[in-house]
């Protein structure tokens, strides 16, 4: 942790810099782009009934889109306003009224005809809501009639057989810590969240390399650090207020890298809305791109550290700071053997870069007195995504990027919930504080005064798969208690999810609106309950942003869904009915009492119990962990972490097929085209030559297929490395395996290989043993 305080905002350049401009025609007509003004009058239209609220939304509550911490229209790293389509398109789902009564009840056939952005428009969930077997609509309950419900089977079930899972959708610290301290109460340690899913792989790789689980440094430190990496990270597009970071560190001399398998248009060139001549001229952003395979990235990295040994050995200091490795590093000796043992062509091959493109990069990493390394799914929804993020340590560490100014590593964040979300122990491996070990176990015992579960709850993944164990196994899911969340969109292979939600018992559906996993049917009942948005919340919600500021979103005068209540309210009502004569010792009143609590079951929390007025904030750890290179580990070194090169082989003319985000939020969807490139939800983004290859012309009907099942699309051209396609997500998950999860931190494989054939070649060998046969070449692959 770190002594040095986060020196708050700073200004932007007044005078423009016509260097950095994209074009001189104002507003960038004639060109792909994304219409800002006009996207921002949509909004402010749909929210013409309830204006007065959204705008006291948006000036005093915390951003509940990505984790980039806009408190009101500020931030802590720029002066100025802030203010960004992806929050303005989530405003909707704070400010809609409650759905009509013929709607909430109509036949559910009719419901599941519609898209979850269908869905979303239809308003709040008004009142507690279940249906049974058999029966065509949701009836109205009572909230007595529905916790009890819960509360009873609950009563009858081993603790083994119950979890409970959390999106990031808005929600903040105290339910997160009040729903992992529930969990506990009632016996279980299956709950998860949706980190799970995203970056849990970077809080595993950092909690093993440097001994932290969070951003090592803050957005203020892109701005005048000498090189900026974006590794599988759109930014752009997922956190755009970045954007005007990127452009303030421009201004600074910064030079900015992307490494991506897709040359994403909007991280090399951006029109800042806030910014008057990037919203004219548009801002340039990449100095260079790197086109890696999917899953290639653990070979590039030991292409650009085995350049490092090698530039070492002809001039001893000009790649390595020996100074910071020899006091602040182990593992030296073991990663140079592993790097220098790779040859050449191994690592050529798998990252799909020459010898001499990784030589560029190590020489400008080498120059560099600081460095920000940034980076997001593109990493972590691997197979061996802790050791992805792990390599990235490794070139910090080796350069000394760590623990000082304009330096750092940092997986960001693109929900603003999500950050906290392990931090308050809502997730197997952790407890507020600290891992799921005897120690930990012991002191947060004291703090609760009940016993913790010693035995090793499941990840979501497994939860859900749990639902077909046979019927006396003991972890048999039979009750699942979600907040938020659609598992039909988010997991791999939506059909075998849809199984395993309808071999649940009971599923409690916690939300605000519909979504398509709200009608599934369950074995018993499924109960739908509202909630309460983070602006509604008696005595407002923390939020923890990606570099660590725990900010009070305070709670904010508005109209309000009758019957919705506090998501942290609900569960201690819930356990209380299902352990009333213990109810004492889990009895929070207010939103203070739970952040009174949180200081003392997190350590890093305490502050936490003083954020109380609008603008409150602090930051724990200081504005840089592993502050002089001293880590939080028992040795106070970081640890070098020796990984192997993932075997990426694959059969001659088949694909690697990762998936992307258009213009969406998560799986929200708020429009049929990305507004960057023009691509349809159904297009497949691949390579001209490519698809040269197969005789697949720009905008034919292509048929994408594995094992695991098939994606009906169109071709569009982009320049993407050779050997990959991309897909939107969530519709390309039907070709992701299923049961696939890294090692270390259990997110599920989000990148398999596939066949790509024009969909009249695909049909017309349909019902012969073709396809069968290219499918068993598949097979073969490690994917």
């Amino acid at each position: 942790m770190g002594n040095t305080k986060h020196s708050g905002p700073v200004k932007l350049p007044k005078k423009p810099d016509p260097d950095l401009w994209v074009s001189k025609v104002p507003f960038g007509l004639g060109k792909i782009k994304p219409h800002h003004i006009r996207d921002m009058m949509k909004v402010a239209w749909e929210n013409k009934d309830n204006l007065p609220y959204a705008t006291r939304i948006l000036r005093k509550g915390v951003c509940d889109g990505c984790a980039l911490g806009v408190l009101g229209l500020q931030d802590q790293t720029l002066k100025g306003p802030h203010l960004c389509t992806t929050r303005l398109n989530v405003l909707r789902l704070n400010t809609m009224p409650a759905m009509n009564e013929d709607v909430v009840h109509a036949d559910i056939d009719e419901l599941r005809k519609m898209s979850s952005t269908e869905l979303r428009k239809l308003g709040r969930i008004p009142y507690p809501l279940i249906r049974k077997p058999g029966e065509k609509r949701f009836r109205r309950l009572s909230w007595d009639e529905a916790l009890d419900t819960v509360a009873e089977k609950m009563k009858k079930l081993d603790p083994k057989r119950y979890g409970f899972y959390l999106t990031s959708r808005g929600i903040t610290n105290e339910t997160y810590y009040t729903a992992g301290k529930v969990a506990r109460f009632l016996g279980t340690n299956h709950i998860d969240n949706a980190s799970r899913i995203c970056h849990s792989p970077s809080k595993t790789a950092l909690s093993r390399s440097l001994g932290i689980g969070a951003s090592s440094c803050n957005y203020k430190d892109w701005i005048g650090t000498d090189v900026l990496v974006f590794w599988g990270s759109v930014a752009a597009n997922n956190q755009p207020v970045s954007t005007k970071y990127m452009y303030a560190a421009k201004r600074k001399g910064t030079k900015i890298i992307i490494i991506n398998p897709y040359y994403e248009p909007s991280m090399d060139q951006y029109w800042v809305p806030s910014i008057p001549d990037s919203a004219l001229f548009g801002t340039k952003i990449a100095d260079d791109v790197y086109q890696v395979n999917i899953g290639g990235d653990i070979a590039f990295m030991h292409g650009i550290m085995k350049h490092w040994f090698e530039m070492e050995e002809q001039e001893p200091g000009s790649a390595i700071d020996y100074e910071f490795v020899e006091q602040h590093v182990n593992g030296f000796e073991e990663l140079k053997q592993k790097v220098t043992d790779y040859d050449w062509d191994i690592l050529e091959k798998s990252s799909g870069l020459s010898k001499d493109r990784m030589r560029e990069l190590a020489e400008i990493l080498a120059k560099s007195r600081s460095g920000v390394f940034v980076w997001s799914m593109g990493l972590t929804q691997h197979r061996f995504g802790t050791d992805n993020v792990s390599q990235v340590a490794n070139l910090a560490m080796l350069r000394g990027f760590i623990g000082r100014e304009n330096c750092g590593v940092m997986p960001i964040r693109g929900h603003s919930g999500v950050q906290g979300s392990g931090e308050m122990g809502a997730a197997p491996f952790v407890l507020p504080g600290g891992p799921m070990n005897e120690e930990n176990r012991k002191r947060v015992e004291k703090v609760w005064g009940f016993p913790i579960p010693d035995w090793q709850g499941d990840i979501v993944g497994v939860s859900l798969e749990n639902a077909l164990l046979p019927e006396e196994h003991e972890r048999k899911l039979k009750l699942y208690y979600m907040s938020g969340g659609n598992f039909l969109e988010t997991m791999p292979n939506p059909d075998f999810v849809k199984q395993c939600l309808e071999n649940i018992d009971v599923r409690v559906h916690q939300d605000i609106i519909f979504n398509t996993s709200t009608f599934v049917d369950a074995k018993e009942a499924v109960i739908v309950l509202p909630a309460m948005t983070r602006y509604e919340q008696p005595g407002g919600g923390t939020s923890t942003s990606t570099e660590r500021m725990v900010y009070l979103s305070p709670e904010i005068k508005g109209p309000r869904i009758e019957e919705a209540r506090a998501e942290w309210e609900i569960y201690v009502d819930l356990a209380k009915r299902v352990k009333p004569y213990h109810q004492h010792l889990i009895n929070f009143e207010t939103a203070q009492q739970i952040r009174n609590e949180i200081a003392e079951a997190a350590p890093n929390y305490d502050g936490i119990q003083h954020l109380s007025e609008d603008g409150d904030v602090f930051q724990w750890g200081g504005a840089w962990l592993c502050e002089g290179g001293e880590c939080p580990t028992p040795d106070g070194k970081g640890t070098l972490i020796a990984v192997e090169v993932p075997e990426l082989r694959k059969p001659e003319g088949h694909f690697n097929v990762t998936t992307r985000r258009g213009k969406q939020f998560n799986s929200m969807i708020y429009s049929e085209s990305d507004p960057f490139n023009n691509a349809s939800r159904d297009d497949v983004l691949m390579n001209k030559e490519d698809a040269e290859k197969h005789e697949i012309q720009e905008g034919d009907a292509i048929m994408v297929y594995n094992q695991h099942g098939t994606f009906n699309g169109r071709a569009k051209f982009e320049p993407i490395k050779q050997g990959n396609i991309e897909v939107h997500w969530p519709e390309g998950n039907a070709l992701i395996p299923k049961g696939v999860y890294e090692e270390f931190a259990g997110i599920p494989e989000y990148n398999t290989s596939v066949i790509v054939e024009k969909a009249e070649t695909y049909y017309a060998h349909k019902d012969t043993k073709y396809v069968e046969k290219r499918i068993e070449e598949l097979e073969m692959d490690p994917h």
